[in-house]
């Protein structure tokens, strides 16, 4: 379920240029002064490149933040003492990009989670394999394996 966010204005001392069309939807200062930013399109991060959400994995909250890894691994943990209503976005907007997240068991040691995201201005789903621990994911016999499973999962979902 989508929440109904009212898209706002930043405080000038954000210093987040957005892009044409993008809209902030909340936003969270860091101890340092810098801003954490939800927008409609990417989780904007102090000092980095917009982050789109299908190229989030996962965002976790604890007493010592955000932490965030995107789909390629990359990490990042920010402060932030008063989050306000930043975990709800950050958490809507990342679910709302994931079509389907299937995790399936190709040995006894374990398996591989399919997952198709939501690509803004794309027709197709961007798929990715992300293999268990333990499981070496250049194996030819598990790659073929996720790569069957993939493929009757897309035929029987359409996607």
């Amino acid at each position: 379920m989508r929440l109904p966010w009212r898209f706002h204005s930043l405080p000038a001392e954000a210093g987040v240029a957005l892009e044409p069309g993008e809209r902030a939807l909340v936003h969270a200062r860091t101890p340092d002064g810098g801003y954490v930013v939800a927008t409609d399109r990417a989780l904007r991060l102090p000092g980095e490149a917009p982050l789109p959400w299908y190229m989030i994995d996962r965002a976790q909250w604890d007493e010592q933040g955000l932490h965030v890894v995107a789909t390629d691994g990359a990490e990042w943990r920010l402060p932030l003492p008063e989050p306000g209503r930043l975990p709800e976005a950050v958490r809507e907007r990342v679910t709302s990009s994931i079509l389907v997240n299937r995790h399936v068991r190709l040995t006894d040691r374990g398996g591989v989670r399919l997952v198709a995201r939501r690509v803004p201005g794309q027709d197709d789903a961007l798929w990715e394999m992300v293999f268990d621990p333990g499981l070496d994911a250049a194996d030819p016999g598990l790659r073929a394996a996720a790569e069957q499973v993939l493929e009757g999962l897309r035929r029987n979902l359409g996607v």
